[in-house]
Order: structure tokens, then sequence, then C-alpha cells
């Protein structure tokens, strides 16, 4: 039996299977309103709100943290409880009813409470999401399926963050206005999660005649798995926050709306490359892609460190081929190193463990641009990376 016959009735048709089309419009137009407001937010806590830049750095920081403990909560929980669409339903509507919520707000406390609100939405939907699309897939299309919706992700990025600009041009000043105007691409995410259906535990594995014996003795992850964790944590410590390479493009002395734009060639060139990128980890497995999309991470910070302004505008372009490279990649990864009684677990330790070594490397990256050079931040972050790519070199056989 070949790739295609097990891929099933969709994938004869050249079409991906319901679950995967309808989840990839779900995170398109999520990401439309959030990237409707993520340059609004530290202009709107330190601007009318009036509160100090600290308090903006206390809050994403609080948030994050909120967010990375539920995404291994949730994905844990999705398993021992046999559903995932609960999950994404109540994640998805959370993260739309915080966001135009914030346009009431009268004081920073508030929309710090609303901001980890939104975190802990897209906690609660991240792991289980990603399991039901894992178990929606053959592992012959798994690259391909998760690339296009990484692809459909971006593409709302590139909408929202077009909009939002549109928006502050037309209605300087007006941050409220913005929020609210997240209420619309919110609502169409949340109803099209009420098309999505449990794939039910008929399609599972079947037990074995002593199941209690046999989940007692069996290790609930496997060290396949965790040898996966293991380096890509070490990468995770060479990614820090996206608002460091924005930070450094401002530094060179791009304006304010150059910025803006240049996150959105990133995200379009996210866009485009995810796809083809999952697909070829089909064809020539997940390392090889994996490999090259770290290599050129690490070329893409080191140009960052060196670069000057002409520089920029390449280097966001390189950073938007390692995210299609790797985001997509990196789930269909662990897909193949978890089993379906227990992929949301994998899903939600590895999402968690990645998430704080991101935080743990965007506080090194922040006290190094404050207290050493702002070229700092993307040597050790170029250096990490190729520490990470040559430990999965010398892992190649058994990850």
């Amino acid at each position: 039996m070949d790739a295609n016959d097990m891929a099933g009735p969709d994938h004869d048709k050249g079409k991906f299977p319901r679950p995967v089309r309808i989840m990839a419009w779900v995170s398109f137009w999520a990401d439309v309103a959030s990237e409707m407001v993520y340059p609004v937010i530290p202009l709107y806590v330190t601007g009318p709100l009036k509160a100090p830049a600290a308090v903006l750095a206390g809050m994403e920081g609080a948030a994050n943290i909120v967010l990375n403990f539920v995404k291994g909560w949730s994905g844990h929980l999705s398993d021992k409880l046999g559903t995932r669409v609960p999950f994404v339903r109540i994640g998805y509507a959370m993260t739309a009813v915080s966001k135009p919520l914030t346009a009431l707000a009268f004081s920073w406390p508030l929309v710090a409470l609303l901001r980890i609100v939104d975190r802990f939405g897209k906690g609660v939907r991240y792991s289980p999401r990603d399991a039901l699309l894992a178990d929606a897939v053959e592992p012959g299309i798994a690259g391909r399926a998760f690339g296009f919706h990484r692809a459909m992700d971006a593409a709302g990025a590139v909408v929202g963050s077009l909009t939002g600009c549109v928006l502050l041009w037309m209605l300087p000043g007006q941050y409220r206005l913005v929020f609210l105007g997240t209420l619309l691409p919110g609502i169409v995410a949340v109803w099209l999660t009420f098309q999505l259906r449990d794939k039910h535990p008929a399609a599972r594995p079947e037990e074995p005649e002593t199941p209690v014996v046999a989940s007692a003795v069996r290790p609930q992850l496997s060290p396949k798995f965790y040898r996966v964790l293991a380096v890509s944590i070490v990468f995770g410590l060479a990614n820090s926050a996206d608002m460091f390479l924005l930070l450094r493009a401002k530094d060179l002395g791009l304006s304010d709306s150059l910025v803006v734009l240049s996150y959105v060639v990133f995200n379009a060139v996210y866009s485009v490359s995810a796809f083809p990128l999952g697909h070829l980890s089909d064809k020539v497995g997940r390392k090889t892609v994996l490999a090259i999309g770290w290599a050129v991470y690490a070329l893409t910070y080191f140009g960052f460190a060196a670069t000057p302004l002409a520089g920029v505008w390449p280097l966001m372009a390189l950073y938007g081929i390692y995210n299609g490279a790797c985001d997509g990649v990196s789930r269909a990864w662990v897909k193949d190193a978890s089993e379906p009684e227990n992929r949301g677990t994998a899903m939600g330790v590895y999402a968690m463990a990645n998430g704080f070594a991101v935080l743990a490397g965007s506080l090194v990256a922040g006290v190094t641009w404050d207290r050493v050079d702002h070229r700092a931040p993307f040597w050790i972050g170029g250096s990490l990376a190729t520490l990470a790519l040559i430990g999965l070199l010398a892992m190649w056989r058994k990850v």
C-alpha cells in the first residue's frame, strides 16, 4: 500500500481531511484579529493608559508564563478526556472575547488581566488543536498538512498587520477602535470551530486485552520523543521573541511604518514557504528540513548582528523561510514521535518546554540588549542555534 492509499479519500482527491481545512481557516481569521492589535498593545498601554515600559514587559512575561503552563496542561487533559474539540472552541472563544474587551479598559491592570485571559485561551486551544490535526492525517502527508495550516496562519498575520496599519493611518491614535475591529474576525474563527468534530475512539488503536497492566508498564512518552525534545530545547534557547528583530530593524534606522512593513514581509515569506517546505519534509524527512531551517535561523541572527540597514529586508525574508521550514514541520516531527493515545500530552509537553526555553532566551536577549550591546542577542542566538544544529546532526540516527 503506498502513501496515497494510506492517506484516504481526501488525499486521493488532492484535498486535506476536513478538520485540517477547517482549522486552517480558523487560524487564518484568529490571526487576522491577533495581528491587528499586536503592534498596538505597547502603544495603547504606554500611551493613553500611561503605564511605564517596565509594566509592559512584566505584563507580557506573566502572560507568556501562563500560556506555556496551560499548553502542557491542556494537551494532557485532552488525552485523558479523549476529546480535542471543546478545548479548541473554548480557547478561541476566550481570545476572541478578550481583544475587543480591551477597548473598554480604563486602566493598564485591566489590559494586563485581559492579556492573560487571551494567552490562557491560546494555551487551552494550542496543544489539543495540534493533536487534532495530527489525529486527522496519516504520516505521509503530516508535513504538508501542518505546513498548510501554518501557511494560512501566517497569511492571516499578513492581512491582520496590514489592516491594523491602515486603521491606524486612517484613525491615528484611535487604538480602542482597532481593538473593537477584532470582533468580526474573532467571531468568524469561533463559528468555524463548531464545524469541527472529534475523531472518536473507534479510530484509535485497539486496546490490549489487559489494558490496566499494559498502561502501568508502558512509558507515557517514547524515548525518541524525549530525544527530540532535548535537542529542540537547545534551539528554543536561541529563539528569542520576534520583537528583538523589530527592535533591531528600528535600531538600524527603519521608520515605524517600515518596521511594521518588514514584519509583513516576514509573514508573507513565511506563508508562501510553509506549505512547500512541509511537503518537502514528507519526501526527504523532518530532520533534513529542520536542519536546513535551523541553519537559516543561525545565518539570519548572525546577519542581524552584522548587517547595515539595507540588510534588514533580505534577513526578514530569510527569517520567514526559517519559520516556514520549522514551525509546521516540528509539529509533524512530534506526531511521528508519539502515539495517538498520548499525542495531546506530547504536543503539550513539547510546546510548554519550548515556550519556556524561548522565554528564557528572550530574557537573556533583553538583558544583553540593555547591558552589553544591541548586537549581542543576535550573536548569542546564532551561536546557540549552531550548537543545536550540531546536536541534531550528532543524534541524527536516534531522532
